[in-house]
């Protein structure tokens, strides 16, 4: 492709990987463009890390642009398939992270540093691309561990923030429920 622009879509269409087109509100395309949103929020987030912690987002950004290549693909023949590994490489990184720090004891809002901030809209937006990703299991058949990746994706953004936040020093701003008027 020689320029970024191919006028392919100008009608409201968009093309899959291995052929056909589609309205660029399918389904499919839903999810994998919540995918393209919540790595775009970890890119942001990512430049405001140590690079160690960085390697890692760009790892889970690189998963998620092979399960958008999954989801763009009807017939996933000649993409990579997510496998279970990259589930349990999520529930270790939560592991090790959560030994650091304190319990748990409230519903947690999001925000602190800036960069917990910011890892916490990437975990929301995560939310949202797992449930435009449960939307298209419904119609059509997916790879069950994307939703199992997902899931734990965002747990997993949600124990970083917090991690990051007692790093700094930074206590979770539990919430507390109001009291409801009559």
């Amino acid at each position: 492709m020689t320029r970024i622009y191919t006028k392919t879509g100008d009608r409201g269409e968009t093309g899959l990987i291995g052929g056909g087109r589609v309205p660029k509100d399918d389904l499919r395309v839903e999810a994998y463009g919540a995918l393209d949103e919540a790595s775009s929020a970890l890119g942001l987030f990512a430049v405001h890390l140590d690079p160690g912690l960085t390697a890692v987002i760009q790892e889970v950004q690189r998963t998620l642009f092979e399960i958008g290549s999954e989801l763009a693909t009807p017939d996933a023949g000649g993409v990579p398939v997510l496998g279970a590994g990259a589930v349990e490489a999520l529930e270790r990184l939560i592991d090790d992270w959560e030994a650091e720090l304190p319990p748990q004891h409230a519903f947690i809002l999001p925000g602190g540093s800036p960069p917990a901030a910011i890892c916490h809209l990437a975990r929301a937006l995560v939310r949202r691309a797992e449930r435009r990703a449960v939307a298209l299991a419904r119609s059509v058949e997916i790879n069950p561990e994307i939703l199992r990746y997902l899931n734990r994706l965002s747990d997993c953004l949600f124990v970083l923030a917090r991690l990051l936040n007692h790093r700094r020093g930074v206590p979770d701003l539990p919430w507390e429920g109001r009291p409801r008027s009559p």
